[in-house]
């Protein structure tokens, strides 16, 4: 796994993460969510980059399944802020599209991988 568009795609959410993060403290003074978001938010990556250096095959799938789990976490926080109307429709939109190719790419990754497995 050399730079992809999984691991450039991830590491650029994540600091979308981290400036929404101080956006949502900062400015709207919101402290408990947005603290949740941000572990979630900035996992995704570092679970990437793990299954880089995964053991196994069976390492690599289930390092992505964690880092979807995350991903799809961060997807509940970012609908909980949206609706406590901590954000517009704008801001909402734009990370929640990235959050969203991001589960897809990693689910199409994991879905490759275990075809991979099996057929071995």
């Amino acid at each position: 796994m050399t730079d992809n568009i999984i691991k450039v795609k991830s590491f650029s959410f994540a600091l979308r993460i981290i400036k929404l993060f101080q956006f949502l403290k900062d400015e709207k003074k919101e402290f408990v969510l947005s603290k949740q978001l941000l572990r979630s938010g900035t996992a995704i990556g570092a679970l990437v980059r793990e299954a880089e250096q995964a053991e196994s095959k069976k390492d690599f799938i289930h390092k992505l399944a964690i880092a979807q789990k995350e991903a799809n976490e961060t997807d509940y926080w970012l609908d909980l802020l949206y609706q406590s109307g901590y954000f517009n429709d704008f801001q909402y939109q734009s990370i929640k599209s990235d959050v969203v190719e991001i589960n897809k790419i990693l689910a199409s990754m994991i879905i490759t991988s275990k075809k991979k497995l099996n057929t071995k």
